[in-house]
């Protein structure tokens, strides 16, 4: 019984301090809607067409976009361990997104950020396990970025909405 009084003790003093549930409404809330209402414009490259399925899963987009995120990709493979025989042992994928939250009524910017992650790659004998190993760590990048961009998108809408406190 100690525990339920200090778990309702601590959620009363966390709702003092100006925390909100981020999604709170469920499904029908502000930023749950909202985020139904963005777009995603194409992006180039593999990394791109990975990056944009990634965004449309997590945004569960409708029919009439009020929004569209526009992104540019900067994808780099680094070698970082060097062998003996000058082959590369590891190496290090980076996948960087600058993207822009556009307001389709007035083409205004609303939100301009940028995310970023990496994966480390080991680098095998066999070419063909090693470009499986660079294409598994580019999937994975680009969902890891999807969830910081759309976390950010429905920070800055929770943040904006006039209802949503």
């Amino acid at each position: 019984m100690k525990r339920i009084g200090a778990l309702a003790a601590l959620a009363l003093t966390l709702s003092g301090c100006g925390l909100h549930p981020l999604y709170s409404g469920g499904g029908s809330g502000t930023v749950a809607m909202t985020l139904t209402q963005v777009d995603v414009a194409p992006i180039e490259g593999k990394a791109g067409w990975l990056m944009a399925n990634a965004l449309r899963d997590r945004l569960h987009a409708g029919d009439t976009p009020r929004y569209r995120l526009e992104i540019k990709l900067d994808d780099q493979i680094v070698g970082l361990g060097v062998n003996r025989d000058n082959s590369i042992s590891r190496e290090r994928r980076t996948l960087r997104a600058r993207y822009q939250l556009v307001d389709l009524s007035n083409g205004a910017v609303l939100l301009d950020a940028t995310a970023r992650s990496d994966a480390g790659i080991d680098a095998v004998t066999s070419e063909y396990a090693t470009i499986a190993a660079e294409n598994t760590a580019l999937e994975r990048l680009s969902g890891t970025i999807a969830d910081q961009i759309v976390a950010r998108v429905a920070t800055y809408v929770q943040r904006t909405a006039p209802d949503s406190r």
